[in-house]
């Protein structure tokens, strides 16, 4: 498969295991931002408070964010994320700010590619994932116990904002698209549906990495699904990776991974948490750096993932532990798997497990 950008992806999926960056979030609580500093000069007066919506950090406090990538960088990361992960107009909605979606994410394309730009070298390329979150509204799911058919939200309405999103992030320099945490298939089929939509219109294709969230114990995504009916809902897409990320600790995820590893005919992504939640510990969760890198390097010793990071609570020094516990680690074998240029049996038995 032919991409314009981010070509040499799949190459170096073969030769290293690669290194994605942290969270976002925990990192941005650690700036102690108030009010005003969400709100900048720009949005002084805006109706409502803002706080939380860190997107809106991207146009307001540009330093923060930009500061937020370069520690990864520097930590070891292959690949940053941008700080778009609700910045979608059905995410925006919450703070009456939809309309400037758009602008969120050229803009935090443009400072990630930077911050990327900045450390490259010919030896080690550095990346931009588009990050392009779940939002906070379910396609699949009732917020209406009374009433199992209601909505808050429709497949056109998510594939729109989607497309306004992904188009917005490949203006900005993007080098690949991350559609991540989905805890709802149907929500995360209207985000590639809205790729293909945009690779369609606009004669460029980027790689895809699609990474779902087990929400507990039972190995199932939030709108019912096993991991194993999961990939094969989406497979359609192609992706160039796929794996889980947020929800449970690294500890917690190795049996999905193990069975995603199995069934995958493309590369395996894993990026968890740091462990389970904590508030007495500075980061919100309990796992120390060397903890989670611990058992990073055990899903790399048994041969299994072919791109780690970290999701809620890591930090870069969990990022630099990662990335040393797996150096040297040989990636998960992609020979044989018809990798790049996969044609799908539409036939296959398990083609409507969704």
């Amino acid at each position: 498969m032919h991409y314009t950008r981010a070509q040499n992806l799949p190459e170096l999926l073969t030769q290293r295991i690669l290194i994605l960056d942290g969270a976002m979030g925990t990192m941005i609580q650690q700036y102690k931002l108030t009010e005003a500093d969400y709100r900048g000069a720009r949005f002084a007066q805006h109706h409502i408070d803002v706080k939380g919506n860190n997107e809106l950090l991207t146009l307001t406090r540009p330093d923060v964010i930009a500061a937020i990538h370069e520690q990864y960088l520097a930590a070891g990361a292959d690949i940053i994320e941008t700080n778009t992960f609700g910045a979608i107009s059905v995410a925006q909605d919450d703070y009456e700010m939809p309309e400037l979606a758009v602008e969120m994410n050229r803009a935090a394309a443009q400072l990630a590619k930077a911050a990327c730009l900045k450390y490259s070298t010919p030896d080690k390329p550095r990346l931009v994932a588009g990050a392009i979150g779940p939002t906070p509204k379910t396609a699949s799911i009732s917020p209406d116990v009374n009433d199992p058919g209601a909505r808050n939200v429709d497949f056109e309405k998510l594939r729109q904002a989607y497309y306004a999103q992904a188009q917005a992030l490949m203006d900005g320099g993007v080098d690949l698209f991350l559609v991540e945490t989905i805890f709802d298939t149907l929500n995360a089929k209207a985000a590639l549906f809205a790729l293909e939509e945009l690779f369609e219109n606009t004669g460029e294709r980027l790689p895809i990495m699609i990474s779902g969230t087990v929400t507990d114990k039972s190995g199932r995504i939030l709108s019912g699904q096993n991991v194993e009916a999961f990939w094969y809902s989406l497979r359609h897409a192609k992706p160039l990776l796929f794996g889980l990320n947020c929800a449970l600790g690294s500890e917690e995820m190795r049996p999905y991974i193990a069975e995603l590893a199995k069934i995958c005919d493309c590369a395996i992504s894993c990026y968890p948490n740091a462990g389970l939640p904590n508030p007495m510990s500075d980061t919100g969760f309990d796992e120390t750096p060397p903890i989670t890198a611990g058992f990073l390097h055990s899903f790399a010793q048994a041969g299994m993932v072919n791109l780690v990071g970290g999701c809620c609570g890591t930090t870069p020094p969990h990022i630099a532990a990662i990335a040393q516990a797996v150096a040297g680690q040989k990636p998960r074998d992609l020979s044989g798997l018809a990798m790049f240029d996969h044609v799908h049996n539409h036939n296959h038995t398990h083609q409507h497990a969704d």
